[in-house]
This record gives C-alpha cells, sequence and structure tokens, in this order.
C-alpha cells in the first residue's frame, strides 16, 4: 500500500493533478526515446558522412537500453537516500543534455556514446515517477491515477512518430534528438517550483519538519501517513545508506524481489520484442506493408485504452488479479492474431494484445509501488525496472531470431503469447506483501 494516500483528510487537490502532471512529462520522454530512434533509422542509413549499415545501427539502437538498465538500478537506490524530486530532476536533465546531444554530434562513436549515456536519465525515470505518484494518489484513485500518468509513455511514442513525419524531410534527422532540449528548459524549472518531495519518503527519513509543511500545503493526513510508514518499516532492513537496498534482498523479501525482476523481464520482453517486430511479422503472415503498420499503431492505441480500463479495475478488484488478468488478454491477443481471419478482426486483436501488454507492465509497477515499505520502495522499482530492461534487449532478439529462421509466423506469436502467460502466473502466485499484513494488524484501519 503506497503510504502518501489523499484517501481521508481535505482533499488535497493541488497534489493529486500537479504531481502525476510533472511525472508524465517526464515518463512522456522515455516513450518518445522507444520510438524515436526507429523513425531516424531511414535518415541514417542515407546519411553519407556515416556511412552506418543496418547491423551497425542496431548495434548503437541497443546502447541506450544498456543505459537504461544501469540508470533504473542506480536512479532506484539513489532515489531512497536522497528523495524522489531531486533523483527525478537529475534524470531529466541528465538525459535531456545527453539527447540534444546526439543531434549535433560529428561522429557516430560520439553519438553511441551519447547514446548510452542518455539512458542512464531515461532508465531512472519510471521508477522514480512511479514512486513518486503513488505516494501523492488518493487511496481509492490510486491504480488509474497512476496508470494515466503512465500513459504519457504511449503519448511520447505517438508524438515522436508523428513530428518525424512532419519534421524529419524539412530539417534533417537531428531534430528528433534537438527536442530533448525541451524537458531541460521547461520541466525542470517547473519542477523546481512546483514538485514536491514524497511526505511518505520524508517521514522514513524522520524529517518530520519538512513533511508537516508539506501536508500543510497539500491537505495531506500526515498522523495517518506516518501510523502507516509506522508499520510499513516492520517489515524493512533500517541502517546504513542501502537500508533500501538491504530489504529487498532480504529473507523476507529476496524471493518475491525475484518474482517481481521475472516478471517484468517477460514484460518489457513483450513489449519491445512486438514493438520492434510486429509490423514485419504481420507482412510475414501476408498482409500489405501498410496493414502491417497499421497493427503497430492500433496495438499502440490499444495500450491507452488499456490503461486507463486496467487503472480503474485495479483500483476495484486490485492490482494483482488486474496485473494478472491483462497479462493472460496479451496472451490471448496474440494467439489469436496468429489465426487467419478478416482483416477488421485481426485488427481488433492487435489493440487487444497491446492493451493487455502495456497495462500489465504497467501494473506490475504499480503492484511493486505498494508491496514494499517506503523506504525501499524505489529500490524496488528501479531494481525491477533494471534488471527487466534485459528483457527489453532480448525480446527483439528473439523476434529476429525468428524472424531470420521463417518461424514468425505462428511461433513468434506463441513465442511471445507464452512470456504472457509465464507473466501472468509470476503475479497469481506472489504471496501477500508483508506490508499489508502489518497494515491489517493495524487498530486505525
Amino acid at each position: 500500500m503506497a503510504t502518501n494516500s489523499v484517501a481521508r483528510g481535505r482533499p488535497a487537490s493541488s497534489a493529486i493533478w500537479l504531481v502525476p502532471a510533472l511525472c508524465g512529462f517526464a515518463v512522456g520522454f522515455d516513450g518518445y526515446d522507444l520510438i524515436v530512434y526507429g523513425t531516424v533509422l531511414p535518415a541514417l542509413l542515407q546519411y553519407e558522412a556515416w556511412g552506418l549499415t543496418a547491423p551497425e545501427l542496431g548495434v548503437i539502437g541497443s546502447y541506450v537500453i544498456i543505459g537504461m538498465l544501469f540508470g533504473a538500478l542506480l536512479a532506484g537506490t539513489v532515489t531512497d537516500i536522497i528523495g524522489r524530486r531531486k533523483t527525478l530532476l537529475i534524470c531529466v536533465t541528465w538525459f535531456s543534455i545527453f539527447t540534444t546531444l546526439c543531434g549535433i554530434v560529428p561522429s557516430p562513436e560520439l553519438f553511441g556514446l551519447f547514446r548510452f549515456l542518455a539512458g542512464f536519465g531515461l532508465g531512472g525515470l519510471i521508477p522514480v515517477a512511479t514512486a513518486l505518484t503513488l505516494e501523492y494518489a488518493p487511496g481509492h484513485r490510486r491504480n488509474i491515477t497512476y496508470t494515466i500518468m503512465m500513459a504519457c509513455y504511449n503519448v511520447g511514442g505517438l508524438l515522436a512518430a508523428g513530428l518525424a513525419i512532419l519534421l524529419i524531410p524539412a530539417f534533417g534527422w537531428q531534430i528528433m534528438f534537438l527536442i530533448a532540449l525541451i524537458p531541460l528548459v521547461v520541466l525542470v524549472p517547473l519542477g523546481l517550483m512546483y514538485l514536491p518531495e514524497s511526505i511518505s519518503y520524508l517521514v522514513a527519513q524522520d524529517r518530520r519538519d519538512e513533511a508537516e509543511t508539506l501536508s500543510r500545503r497539500f491537505g495531506v493526513p500526515l498522523q495517518e501517513i506516518a501510523k502507516t510508514v509506522e508499520k510499513e518499516e516492520e517489515t524493512a532492513v533500517r541502517g546504513g545508506k542501502l537500508h533500501g537496498l538491504k530489504t529487498i534482498l532480504s529473507r523476507l523479501y529476496f524471493l518475491r524481489s525475484v518474482a517481481f525482476w521475472v516478471a517484468s523481464f517477460f514484460g518489457l520482453m513483450l513489449i519491445y520484442g512486438l514493438s520492434t517486430w510486429l509490423p514485419t511479422v504481420m507482412t510475414e503472415a501476408g498482409y500489405s506493408v501498410g496493414s502491417a503498420l497499421s497493427f503497430l499503431v492500433l496495438f499502440n492505441a490499444g495500450a491507452v485504452v488499456g490503461l486507463l480500463v486496467a487503472g480503474r479495475l485495479a483500483d476495484k478488484l486490485g492490482a494483482k488479479l488486474i496485473c494478472g488478468v491483462f497479462f493472460s488478454i496479451a496472451a490471448m491477443g496474440l494467439v489469436l492474431l496468429s489465426v487467419k481471419m478478416p482483416l477488421v478482426l485481426n485488427y481488433l486483436f492487435a489493440g487487444v494484445a497491446g492493451a493487455g501488454v502495456f497495462a500489465a507492465m504497467t501494473l506490475v509497477y504499480s503492484y511493486i509501488g505498494q508491496y514494499y515499505p517506503a523506504s525501499s520502495r524505489a529500490t524496488a522499482l528501479g531494481w525491477a525496472a533494471g534488471i527487466g530492461r534485459t528483457g527489453a534487449i532480448v525480446g527483439p532478439i528473439v523476434g529476429g531470431l525468428l524472424v531470420g529462421a521463417g518461424l514468425a509466423v505462428p511461433w513468434g506469436f506463441y513465442t511471445f503469447a507464452l512470456a504472457g502467460v509465464i507473466a501472468a502466473l509470476i503475479i497469481f502466485l506472489l504471496p501477500k506483501s508483508p506490508v499489508h499484513a502489518e497494515l491489517e494488524k493495524a487498530e486505525w484501519m
């Protein structure tokens, strides 16, 4: 249970929209980055000054994901030490600078280096934004608030695709990276002025005066938060700067943490594998290039719908149940895509698969954010996101191997469907959070 709930007490209207709005702005550029490299690939292949081949560009494309892996591990751990607000602004500044530099570099070697370095900042965004959003979301709307914030990820991807069509012919591929300067000049100043620190984090760090100031500012019931944090921290390992890491690796949490890492691996394997290869696989299935690209559009459009539906259901029925159900829906949609049907039905199942994949992966993070104590929440999110990034590397590789072997239809669908089934089983079999067990003992609940 995330502790900075605004479920009771006088309404904290500004906190309800301000925190997810600023976090969503940041996360949107993570989604932008997922698509932007693909949008500039044709132009980079024709860029005679560098003379890069497709395999070389494929290797460079992996650099940012490797950077994101390390960035998530580092930022998640550091966030539980220095705070959510400061870490988020550092991540935004970092990725904004290095992504912008990608648009002005004179050589492919520097381009690859800056893509790798930008990944450190990008990788830290989702763990930190998740922790901060969940800790300010009202208790009865926590999951829908979070999924709306995360829908900005998909909006960022769609924005990258749209801007590429308009801007690359007129200004060249470099403009797509120069756009990344916007967060530095817009979001960072807004964050410095308006983004609050997590009250749960402040309470867990015994910074009571700062917590009281923010609770008065946003109308958050500090006494309730303090009681919740106190109960949560009974399951945490205290002492030392790396207390968050010690908690998630403790005997009580270790196997649960590994389960979340594996679920995150398969979730990101689905997202990156399908985002990379779905149009190619549908072309091999006999569809025209235009129709095949439409499958990718509907896959991402379905994601937005899925996030909104899943968030609402998770608030009513619990994040664990709905996360497992949506992984199962993703698997079902992929299996049905392997069957030749009227085009409109296959389009529908592409949307269903997208809804299942993105909503389930988002709820993995939401569930993690409500599973651990406040003092280790961001660390748990960072390690799940970081280790899960290996799935983002494996997914495109698996897809490429299946396409190269001529097995993409139908075994590509079945392989990724199996990943969804495994992730669903992991989520369904996870035991109740020790945090929830402690909270149920509290007299005030």
